[in-house]
């Protein structure tokens, strides 16, 4: 039937994306498959009124397998794009004689990375048989598409799949509704895929082949899912268990390599650990621990992915399972041996080839997700040894002065942007020094750590409070200009490839800096604010003072600024507040902690407590300011004369 002129098309549905070539890539691109579906069914465009749960299903394996193949193998950066293409401009429809009904079209899929000199595994080239593989490659999306090839353009290759949208009346609303059955145990020798598919629609028989395999790919999708986003080797081995047992065996353990360097042949020291042992009856656990903890298993490295089989545990498992079979699969990633994957089951002779090859998928998925943690947890590790070079070991003790001091990063895992200093400088003077560095990471790691060292030197040079600060200025544009310099020599040798944003950013630093220098009565304070929140002076009856420096332009941004300094004394019972903007900022809405001198209206409640209460109660309020976790690093010191 021809639509009337007057009616205007609907827009074909189409979508992209790009993902980051890491192993949360899978996962984020089903969850972009799912929406953009159901985003395109509820806008009514054109042609999906065809989409079904199964072609929804079908479209997040293939992108699943397609995207974790280019994460794996090429390591770059991924570009999805997904359109339905209505029958007449498909590539691969069939025409209405040739099929009793007729094809709506295709739903189009295209997967590109950056790294066209790395062959698609499951194209049918011969690998040695030690290739790190994950996913069942291009096997499922020949299954699963009508069409699908490998495009190869300049930097780009491009592998596509067709997936047929056929053109069929939905399902009657009193068609029964899906139920997933992966959570009833096995009964020996059922199909791992029947057990994990999901229940028999109306009109579907029970053993349809498609049906079932279809309930696989969905437990290795959903299990993708749910391994990729941990961050704990041993959470990874703890969700492995849990995944195997009961829908594939009755009992699995993990063990995991360590990863302590220091064998001359480059290997590790100290072997497998036991990391985890899941057995369905949980009496049995710890048992089985003890008996498998006496024998780590040795998988020959020309095993490759595949099962090996292993000795069966019979003695720890009781009389009830004398008998069975158990499988060993190798955790590799990277090249790099992780582990290893035991399962078993009591009463077969052998395990159905249906589940060792889902298992073997698992194991690829496995090793992926311990990969990754083990790589988070190494980067972790250098950010906190990067973090404590950075920051003093102790804060110096001041002769009639208390200090508390509150430093929160809000990135545990990374160098924070904001940093503290309180220290000697000689001739009865004590300097301390509050800073925030513009940005985070390595870039804020650098300023940092060329800013403390040099404040203590010229501190400690005898320099005064502004001629610190003028200098350290003229530090930091020095050093940026080196740095831009350097980044523009490294642009001209390649060949003016790259972007211009990739160099150093700019290095600016807010600075609160002060010299403390007591005497009998009190103590005397000289302060300097470089682009910094402003201090404030707490007095005995709870007044606030506001105003005892002057604010004035970050550091590292003009080369002519010049500083000044503001002088007062504290006497007993007075207390300086510095902070970051991590308390000033902090955000409720459209609110900020400081609207309307808040800091200073909870800093005059604070009167008669104690330098550390003061800390505390501050910490506090900023926490309970917001709905959220705070987003920003959070320091604040406190110097009470006594």
């Amino acid at each position: 039937m021809s639509r009337a002129p007057d009616t205007p098309e609907r827009p074909r549905p189409a979508a992209r994306t790009s993902l980051p070539g890491n192993p949360l890539a899978p996962g984020a691109a089903r969850r972009f498959v799912r929406t953009a579906l159901a985003e395109w069914t509820e806008l009514a465009l054109h042609g999906v009124e065809f989409i079904t749960d199964q072609l929804v299903d079908e479209a997040v394996v293939v992108v699943s397998e397609l995207v974790t193949n280019a994460v794996v193998h090429a390591g770059t950066d991924v570009g999805l794009e997904m359109c339905l293409e209505a029958a007449e401009h498909a590539e691969t429809a069939e025409t209405a004689e040739d099929t009793a009904g007729s094809a709506a079209g295709v739903l189009a899929i295209e997967v590109a990375d950056h790294h066209p000199a790395r062959a698609v595994r499951g194209d049918g080239v011969e690998r040695p048989h030690d290739t790190v593989e994950y996913g069942r490659g291009l096997r499922l999306v020949s299954a699963l598409a009508e069409s699908w090839g490998i495009t190869y353009r300049t930097g780009t290759k491009t592998v596509w799949a067709r997936l047929p949208v056929e053109g069929v009346a939905p399902v009657e609303e009193t068609a029964e509704p899906e139920a997933y059955a992966g959570e009833h145990a096995l009964l020996r020798g059922v199909r791992a895929a029947e057990i994990l598919a999901p229940a028999p629609r109306r009109g579907v028989p029970l053993q349809d082949q498609e049906w079932l395999n279809r309930g696989a790919l969905c437990f290795l999708a959903e299990a993708s899912d749910l391994l990729a986003g941990q961050l704990d080797e041993d959470l990874v081995a703890a969700l492995t268990g849990q995944l195997l047992v009961p829908r594939l065996a009755d009992w699995c353990a993990v063990w995991l390599e360590d990863e302590t360097p220091g064998r001359p042949d480059g290997g590790l020291i100290g072997g497998p650990r036991l990391a985890r042992v899941w057995h369905g009856s949980e009496n049995r656990i710890e048992e089985l621990r003890l008996f498998l903890e006496k024998d780590p298993p040795r998988v020959p490295d020309s095993a490759g992915s595949s099962p090996v089989p292993m000795p069966w545990p019979g003695e720890a498992l009781g009389a009830d399972a004398d008998s069975g079979t158990a499988l060993a699969y190798r955790l590799i990633a990277g090249g790099r041996p992780l582990g290893t994957l035991v399962i078993g089951r009591a009463g077969l002779v052998r395990f159905p080839d249906e589940i060792t090859g889902l298992v073997e998928d698992l194991s690829r998925r496995v090793s992926l997700a311990i990969g990754a943690a083990r790589q988070y947890a190494r980067q972790a590790t250098i950010s906190r040894v990067l973090q404590r070079g950075l920051l003093p070991g102790a804060v110096a003790e001041i002769p009639g002065v208390r200090s508390a001091l509150v430093y929160e990063p809000c990135d545990k895992g990374g160098p924070s942007g904001d940093f503290y200093d309180l220290f000697p400088a000689g001739d009865g003077r004590w300097c301390f020094a509050l800073g925030d560095v513009q940005g985070k990471g390595p870039e804020a790691a650098v300023v940092i750590g060329l800013a403390r060292p040099w404040l203590r030197l010229l501190a400690r040079e005898g320099y005064e409070v502004p001629d610190v600060l003028d200098r350290l200025n003229q530090l930091l544009l020095d050093d940026a200009t080196e740095a831009a310099d350097a980044a523009a020599r490294s642009l001209v040798a390649a060949g003016g490839s790259g972007l211009a944003d990739e160099g150093p950013q700019n290095r600016f630093l807010s600075l609160l800096y002060g010299e403390l220098v007591p005497f009998d009565g009190g103590v005397h304070c000289t302060i300097a604010s470089a682009g910094h929140p402003l201090p404030l002076v707490l007095e005995p009856c709870g007044t606030v003072l506001t105003e005892v420096v002057q604010p004035q332009t970050l550091l590292g941004v003009f080369e002519d600024a010049t500083y000044t300094y503001g002088s007062f004394e504290l006497r007993p019972g007075d207390s300086l507040l510095c902070v970051t903007d991590g308390v000033t900022e902090r955000r409720s809405g459209a609110r900020q902690f400081d609207d309307s001198e808040g800091l200073a209206t909870v800093l005059s409640g604070c009167a008669g407590l104690s330098a550390e209460l003061i800390a505390e109660r501050i910490r506090r309020l900023v926490h309970e300011f917001g709905p959220r976790p705070p987003e920003d690093d959070l320091a604040l010191l406190v110097l009470q004369a006594e």
